[in-house]
């Protein structure tokens, strides 16, 4: 019987990355924002429905929710998010002059 040697290139050979352990880092991160909409007697709640379907995509029921707690209580946070979310969704229900306060929490 003949003695076979085996040759070993870069491929064959399995490297293991060095991973450098980081204790104790800590990211802060930004307070989220919020969009609050306010009562107000110059819109119809099929305004204020429809508004909310299309700022904070949401179902029609869950629209009437909002806009009954908005009558009822006087406000309702309608968006917690990052800050141009809250200021898109700000637009979106302000374009038809409904009160809204863009707010960081």
């Amino acid at each position: 019987m003949s003695e076979r040697q085996a040759s070993y290139g870069p491929s064959d050979v399995e490297m293991t990355p060095e991973v450098e352990e980081v204790e104790g880092t800590d990211v802060e991160l930004a307070p989220p924002w919020v969009t609050i909409l306010h009562n107000c007697d110059c819109h119809t709640f099929d305004d204020v429905v429809r508004q909310l379907i299309k700022a904070i995509s949401c179902s029609e029921d869950r629209a009437w929710e909002i806009a009954w707690e908005v009558h009822n209580t006087g406000k309702s946070v309608v968006k917690v998010g990052p800050e141009t979310e809250c200021v898109r969704v700000g637009n979106i229900l302000g374009a038809i002059g409904l009160i809204v306060t863009v707010a960081q929490s």
